[in-house]
């Protein structure tokens, strides 16, 4: 939905609830139940906005990279699939914007937004971090719990390589600044360096970024 029909259906909800409820503000009410709605919408629309892009993106040669990188690709690749069908069989028929949004959508509904990574919960059961809490039934993940590098359906993309090369550089300064005495504490920073290295890595060769290029160039 574009932004000026969005902001209208906003505003016009907003007169409905005022004129007729009085825009009751308690927990449950109405007013609790429009900003709701539309966060929600909102949220929808944003994370559509990401899929598509990440979409194009593979379409480009610019890939995910994390643990649940080969089935993001697996279904970009499906939605290229149905869309060569359709060509073929109607070849005069132009693949319009809605075709795209309604393959699209469905996994749209699974991300989730994590500082570091995608998150992309399909699957409750394969969620490391519902794993880690001992809530394996639960509906959301627990972002704040996230180890990206390990969960199956955490993925990477270029817009994260800054938190992790922040992350490389801080562990950096940390190791420095350890006593000779500290080998417990260093042993565990120098693994979070390993994995954010690796996390840069891997970011780096899927989309063709400065590590890769740098390779190529050697």
């Amino acid at each position: 939905m574009a932004g000026g029909d969005l902001g209208a259906k906003i505003h016009l909800k907003h007169v409905s609830v005022v004129t007729t409820e009085g825009y009751a503000n308690r927990p449950g009410g109405s007013q609790s139940r429009f900003l709701a709605e539309g966060g929600k919408e909102e949220e929808e629309e944003r994370n559509l906005a990401i899929v598509t892009e990440e979409w194009e993106n593979a379409r480009a040669g610019i890939k995910p990279s994390g643990p649940g990188a080969r089935d993001l690709v697996g279904f970009f690749r499906s939605v290229d699939g149905k869309l060569d069908d359709a060509l073929q069989t109607a070849p005069n028929v132009i693949t319009n914007d809605q075709q795209v949004r309604g393959m699209l959508t469905k996994r749209a509904k699974t991300l989730h937004l994590g500082t570091a990574n995608y998150c992309w919960f399909a699957d409750p059961a394969k969620a490391l971090c519902l794993k880690l809490a001992g809530t394996p039934t639960a509906d959301r993940p627990l972002i704040g719990m996230c180890d990206s590098a390990r969960c199956p359906q955490a993925t990477h993309h270029p817009r994260h390589r800054p938190v992790w090369e922040k992350t490389v550089e801080q562990n950096k300064v940390f190791i420095g600044m350890l006593g000779r005495g500290q080998k417990a504490e260093r042993a565990r920073l120098e693994a979070e360096l390993a994995r954010a290295e690796k996390v840069l890595t891997d970011i780096d060769a899927a989309s063709g970024g400065p590590t890769a290029a740098a390779g190529t160039e050697g």
